[in-house]
Parts: structure tokens; C-alpha cells; sequence
């Protein structure tokens, strides 16, 4: 009995040595996914003030990335999104240290899920996918799921989850879904799309639609497959036919004519006036011919 004794604290302690070590690894190694890359800038950059006003809950904020995974999931994904957070509205007892109120709810991968405040992603490319017809309580439901998963953390021992994204070589299009969650047992920790996609998945909320004929047996299995949350990414929110693109400078209000341009000097308004047509003459009812006229020719009496 004593001898088992021993032999299984040993393996205990060779065991929580190993663990910890994989996690001192695995710490390592987030670190470097989530390194920035330097000289990143939008193509396209969010308008903060229209995209505080046009958010709602229930909205899947998708966000073009700028560090060493962002790259790689964009390849992999063949898409200009590498990371999505859910809006769920201002979070009781969650602020920034400037007291702006947390309001979206995300997974990160070295921090697992976690709120932050709307400023973090206002220096990226956005892009806003709205449910539609969600009932308001299904809305709640898809929230409280997301912000009772706050403190969730990422495995970090699991080495081969992270070790994948540190070698982006060239994969068939048909592989590239299967390596996002190849060697993972819950592949859901790197992907940040997988927490949004379980939380609509509580309210049977569709992202994507289930295929039954397609034109290529590729595209098959590939809809098959993303069903399961553990392989959904982000651009799925952006071409789901249930899900509404919801462009900030649109929905409030567009004027073409008052952009400034930088090769024109003049004012918005300025142009306006200066372009606008000039209004025609007045002209007297009495001069108006009650019959065309031919030119050089007096146009006929008309007889009543």
C-alpha cells in the first residue's frame, strides 16, 4: 500500500510539473500570436461616434485584425475578418479606466472571454452583422449566455491548438476549415467566433443555412462541417442570409455632396450653391402662345 502510495505522488508531482510547464509554453507562444503587426493601418476605418449610435444588442461586431494570428485566420478563412465580438449594451460593473462602459463581450486567445468597451476597436476596419427578426427575449437570452461566459479561460497546456498558427504554410482550400480545429478537443478556445455562434445556438438562431444540393461535393461537406460552433469564424456572420450588413455611414444618413475632397477648395456648401442650376425667369402668362408658331410666321387665330 505504501509503495502505490508513493508511486502516485510521484506521478502526481511528475504530472503538475509537466503542466505547468506546457502552460509556460503555451503562455509563450499566445504572447507571440497576439504580438501587433507593426506599419497596420485600415483601409476603411470605423466612424466611432456613427458606430456607437448604430449598434444594438444581439449585433455581431466582426474586426479586421492587426496581430500575428489575425493574418493566418484571414488565410485560412480566405476573408477580411479575423475576429468577431458580440454587442450586448453597457455590462453592469465593467468599465474601462476612463469609466467607459463595457458593451461587448469577445474571447481572446491568452485571456479567454472577456468584455471591453466599444473605443478598443474604433482604429479598425468594422463591419456590423445584425440578426433579423430576433425577438427581443431571444435577444436577452443570446446575451446573458455570452456575459455568463465572462472568465472563461483558454487551455493553454493544449500546445497543438497554438502551435498550428505559427506555421501558415499553403493549404488546399478544402483543408482549410479542418486545420482552424485540427488536434483540439475544444477547438472553440481560439476561435472566437464559436462563443457567438453557441449563444445563438441557445435561441435556435441560424448562421448558416443546412444544404441539401450543391453544385460541387466540396461545398457540401464544407457547410456540413461549419454546423458545429467549434468551426465557425468569423466572415460566416457576414455571408449568413440570416444576418443583416448593417454599414454605419448608411444607416445614419448619407450625403455625397457634403464630403470634403481634398483636390476641390471650396466648402460643401459653397459648391452646392455654385452648382446648383439657376432658376428660369419669370415669365408673364400674357406672352405664352395659345398655339405653336413656326418661325418667321404668325402663329393662326384660334376660334372658340
Amino acid at each position: 500500500m505504501q509503495g502505490t502510495r508513493r508511486g502516485a505522488t510521484a506521478h502526481d508531482l511528475t504530472g503538475g510539473h509537466m503542466s505547468r510547464m506546457l502552460d509556460g509554453i503555451g503562455r509563450l507562444i499566445a504572447r507571440y500570436l497576439d504580438r501587433p503587426v507593426h506599419g497596420y493601418e485600415p483601409f476603411t476605418p470605423s466612424d466611432p461616434e456613427a458606430l456607437r449610435q448604430t449598434l444594438e444588442p444581439g449585433d455581431v461586431l466582426l474586426v479586421e485584425g492587426n496581430n500575428n494570428i489575425s493574418g493566418v485566420i484571414k488565410y485560412l478563412t480566405q476573408s477580411t475578418w479575423s475576429h468577431s465580438a458580440l454587442y450586448v449594451g453597457r455590462i453592469a460593473d465593467q468599465a474601462a479606466a476612463d469609466g467607459e462602459p463595457h458593451v461587448l463581450i469577445e474571447a481572446n486567445i491568452g485571456e479567454g472571454v472577456v468584455s471591453a468597451p466599444l473605443s478598443k476597436y474604433f482604429r479598425f476596419h468594422t463591419r456590423i452583422c445584425r440578426p433579423v427578426g430576433l425577438t427581443e427575449a431571444d435577444c436577452a437570452a443570446v446575451c446573458t449566455y455570452a456575459m455568463a461566459r465572462i472568465g472563461f479561460a483558454y487551455d493553454l497546456k493544449n500546445i497543438i491548438d497554438l502551435m498550428r498558427y505559427l506555421f501558415p504554410v499553403p493549404v488546399p482550400q478544402r483543408w482549410r476549415r479542418r486545420l482552424i480545429a485540427l488536434g483540439s478537443g475544444d477547438p472553440s478556445r481560439l476561435i472566437c467566433s464559436a462563443l457567438i455562434a453557441e449563444a445563438f445556438a441557445t435561441v435556435h438562431y441560424p448562421i448558416l443555412p443546412k444544404v441539401t444540393l450543391t453544385r460541387s461535393r466540396q461545398a457540401l461537406e464544407q457547410i456540413l462541417e461549419i454546423r458545429h460552433s467549434s468551426l465557425y469564424c468569423p466572415r460566416d456572420f457576414d455571408i449568413s442570409p440570416y444576418f443583416n450588413v448593417v454599414k454605419p455611414t448608411i444607416a445614419n444618413g448619407f450625403d455625397y455632396r457634403a464630403l470634403h475632397w481634398a483636390d476641390m477648395s471650396q466648402a460643401p456648401a459653397d459648391r452646392a450653391e455654385r452648382q446648383a442650376p439657376a432658376a428660369p425667369a419669370p415669365v408673364d402668362a400674357a406672352d405664352i402662345p395659345l398655339a405653336p408658331q413656326v418661325a418667321g410666321r404668325k402663329a393662326p387665330a384660334v376660334v372658340a
